[in-house]
């Protein structure tokens, strides 16, 4: 499966900002999707992760309360809507799928077997 991000941009300290990513050559449906991101001399980290359902979405400390997972398998492609953001925020963001998704790993990169190419938030204050 390929994937495509976008969404990013330049947002203000507050703002909010909805990432998409689109889905394409696969059954999307059957992937669990997750959003990492990675800033500036830092490595990737996971952000929040949905089952291929939708019915089970899971958050990193930073995001619980400020964003929301979500997909529409319909539309083959997932959201990461993102509330209050802050300065820290500021990263490359991308979406990741796997068909071997557990509770217990949904958190580890090497468990993402498909990547899109990134899009950039930049979040100033």
């Amino acid at each position: 499966v390929q994937l495509q991000a976008s969404g990013g941009g330049l947002v203000q300290a507050g703002g909010s900002l909805r990432l998409s990513c689109a889905a394409s050559g696969g059954t999307f449906s059957t992937y669990a999707t997750a959003w990492f991101r990675q800033a500036p001399g830092t490595e990737r980290e996971f952000v929040a992760a949905i089952s291929w359902s939708g019915r089970g979405t899971w958050y990193a400390d930073p995001a619980k309360g400020r964003f929301t997972i979500s997909r529409n398998n319909g539309k083959n492609t997932a959201y990461l809507q993102m509330n209050s953001l802050k300065p820290e925020d500021t990263a490359v963001y991308y979406c990741a799928a796997t068909n071997r998704f557990t509770l217990a790993t949904m958190s580890a990169r090497h468990e993402y077997d498909y990547w899109g190419q990134g899009t950039l938030v930049t979040v100033s204050s």
